[in-house]
């Protein structure tokens, strides 16, 4: 029963220390903070631009291949079985060809995640540091993302520091 009673008094005197202890906390809009950044826009531009080109490039290969399919369809009466065989593995290639090309530059390791990675790891590295900055300043102990948390339903306005990450990081608002 002391053991116990001990250890209650413990626990309280624990809790008391924690409450005396105030954590402040600050919310941040990654969103907001990169649209005011004019190096991630140009990254962005620059990403859309070769996921169009590199887009365009396998859609053409593709046609080819659906366009070697349907004269293959077309002809198929007046083919031998030889040549019907050699069409076909053609056809097969070309679309084997689409497909490596769509997964050299769209695939989980391709040239877009790469491309992406050498023009927004920069930045992304300066937001982090800028934030991290602010809260050791302003001695916050946790900065919430409000952009990519769908758990937050309200925070006050107070607690967002997106302007002061901005403010290190050059960009006053």
């Amino acid at each position: 029963m002391k053991i116990m009673k001990s250890l209650l008094i413990a626990v309280g005197l624990f809790c008391c220390s924690l409450a005396g202890n105030a954590q402040k906390f600050a919310m941040v809009d990654m969103e907001y903070i990169l649209s005011n950044i004019p190096a991630y826009e140009v990254a962005n531009v620059q990403l859309e631009q070769l996921s169009q080109k590199w887009q365009k490039e396998v859609e053409n290969i593709s046609r080819e291949a659906e366009t070697m399919y349907d004269n293959y369809k077309s002809q198929m009466p007046f083919l031998t079985d030889e040549q019907k065989k050699k069409q076909e593995d053609q056809i097969v290639a070309k679309e084997k060809q689409a497909a490596e090309l769509r997964a050299k530059y769209f695939g989980p390791e391709g040239e877009l995640y790469k491309k992406r990675q050498l023009l927004m790891q920069p930045i992304q590295d300066d937001v982090y540091e800028a934030v991290k900055k602010v809260a050791e300043e302003r001695a916050y102990m946790c900065i919430f993302d409000r952009a990519s948390s769908a758990d937050i339903i309200f925070a006050s306005p107070r607690i967002d520091v997106s302007n002061e990450v901005l403010a290190k990081l050059g960009y006053s608002k």
